[in-house]
């Protein structure tokens, strides 16, 4: 099957034609930023709970990427649908002038907040590693080994003690009240 990348504008002017705007990203992302007139269907779940379709469908993710690489089992969940990704995802969307919803108040999504703070425990463990004693680099060797192992299992600690955190837990409480 031949999946049609096509630009936001064009994106959006199917909209008013019947077509479905799908957004694949995980929900912290969604919370923060979205699409109005897109239905929710994180890609860790999709096929458990498909997007129901009567024409064509658009899948989008934040930047194109997630959706161009998953595009075929994406396809899979709509059997018989014209399916498109939108080219650049809700980055270009938004680039585009085209409408958006934005709730500042949510945190940053979970794997950024991952990245800064497993960057962040490299930098400084190497620094003090180097400047007081070399038992400090023990920490970025650790770090090291906490995402080889989310890599390979799919499972990322650091991700679920992050969710934890108050900023992550009150986001949670006022997204479910």
């Amino acid at each position: 099957m031949t999946i049609k990348h096509i630009a936001p504008a064009e994106a959006f002017a199917m909209l008013s034609h019947s077509a479905t705007l799908v957004d694949i990203r995980e929900t912290d992302e969604w919370r923060r930023e979205h699409v109005p007139l897109a239905s929710h269907h994180p890609l860790s779940s999709i096929e458990r709970s498909p997007p129901k379709v009567a024409g064509a469908v658009i899948f989008h993710c934040r930047s194109g990427n997630r959706t161009a690489v998953n595009a075929q089992r994406l396809a899979t969940t709509v059997p018989g649908a014209k399916v498109y990704v939108l080219e650049g995802g809700i980055e270009a969307w938004r680039d585009a002038g085209l409408p958006i919803v934005k709730d500042a108040r949510q945190p940053i999504e979970i794997m950024r907040q991952v990245q800064i703070v497993a960057g962040s425990l490299g930098a400084v463990g190497t620094a003090l590693g180097v400047l007081v004693h070399p038992g400090f680099l023990a920490v970025p060797g650790f770090v090291g080994l906490g995402l080889a192992f989310a890599g390979v299992t799919g499972t990322c600690a650091m991700a679920r003690i992050l969710s934890l955190a108050p900023w992550n837990r009150a986001a949670l409480t006022s997204a479910n009240a």
